[in-house]
Order: C-alpha cells, then sequence, then structure tokens
C-alpha cells in the first residue's frame, strides 16, 4: 500500500469534501425565501464555513490535542448543520432534489471526521 504524505490541511480528503459541502450549502439556501437572509440560511452558511476552517485550523496547529480539538469542533458544527437541513426540508424550502448531494457530502464528512478524531485518541 502507497502511503500519502500530508503536507497541508488541502491535502485532506475530508478538508476538500467539506469545501465542496459548504459550496453546496451555499448553491441549496440561494433559492431559500428571502425572508430567511439572516435566520436559517446564515446559520447554514455559517456552519458549513465552519467545518473546513476548523479542520485546517486544527491541522496547522503544533499539538496532536489540538488538531483533534478542533477536529471535535468540525464535528459540532457539521450536527448542528444536519439538524438544521431537517428543519429546512421540514419546511420545505428548495426542492427534495436539491438536498441530495448536501445530506451525501454531509454523511460523508461526517463519518471520516467521527474516524480522525477516534484515531487521534490513541
Amino acid at each position: 500500500m502507497e502511503k500519502i504524505i500530508v503536507k497541508s490541511h488541502k491535502d485532506l480528503i475530508v478538508w476538500q469534501k467539506s469545501m465542496d459541502l459548504a459550496i453546496a450549502v451555499y448553491e441549496l439556501t440561494e433559492f431559500f425565501p428571502r425572508a430567511e437572509l439572516y435566520g436559517i440560511i446564515s446559520q447554514m452558511r455559517r456552519c458549513a464555513i465552519s467545518i473546513p476552517s476548523n479542520i485546517a485550523e486544527g491541522r496547522r496547529r503544533g499539538t496532536r490535542k489540538d488538531y483533534r480539538q478542533f477536529l471535535i469542533i468540525a464535528f459540532g458544527s457539521g450536527a448542528e448543520l444536519e439538524t438544521l437541513i431537517e428543519i429546512a426540508k421540514r419546511l420545505q424550502f428548495g426542492k427534495k432534489a436539491d438536498y441530495k448531494k448536501v445530506d451525501t457530502l454531509l454523511n460523508e464528512v461526517m463519518k471520516m471526521l467521527n474516524r480522525m478524531t477516534v484515531a487521534l485518541k490513541s
């Protein structure tokens, strides 16, 4: 098996997918009611941006413990985003088909973050 060298947070698949997730959330919320600009739209976008931002910041920290803590924060932002997506679905904002990409990416990112935090604990 070939060993992959991670030089930067940009090399991490979880960071790349979380960036894709942030873009997908922006695209999804573009079609939400304008009345929600400072409500659910803003909150969803902040959560989505928080995930790759915390991965990047944690990766640049000096210790494994700090890195893990920032991954936990990113995981928390993912859980918050998951809740906001469910609320938006129940309010019937956007089209159901538009959620598929966001749901898939969020699920992948959350699984990766979970595995990484467990691995960094040991």
